[in-house]
């Protein structure tokens, strides 16, 4: 089965090996749940002289309820591995959750 992966840059164009990237980490979660319908992706620059000014954003759509990761970093690379690994332990936890039930 294929999950359906939207990204949305936001004030900006993301170039192609950004998306592929994204394409690649968000299209693993996958493989811990089969359910996962879509992700929608956002990528935000925060207005800030901070350096940890990348913004990514992920919503994972799961029949029942959606998960949702928020995380900031130099790179949005960076800032999207955060989020996929905080969306990774919510899929499991909601896996190990309707397994107990």
């Amino acid at each position: 089965m294929y999950m359906d992966i939207k990204i949305n840059s936001v004030r900006f164009d993301a170039d192609i090996k950004l998306i592929d990237f994204i394409k690649s980490k968000v299209g693993k979660l996958f493989q811990f749940n089969d359910d996962i319908i879509a992700a929608e992706v956002f990528l935000r620059l925060e207005n800030s002289q901070d350096m940890e000014n990348k913004i990514t954003e992920i919503r994972l759509d799961i029949p029942g309820n959606n998960l949702f990761a928020k995380k900031q970093g130099k790179s949005f690379e960076e800032a999207t591995d955060l989020a996929v690994d905080a969306l990774r332990k919510q899929v499991k936890r909601k896996k190990d959750k309707l397994r107990k039930n």
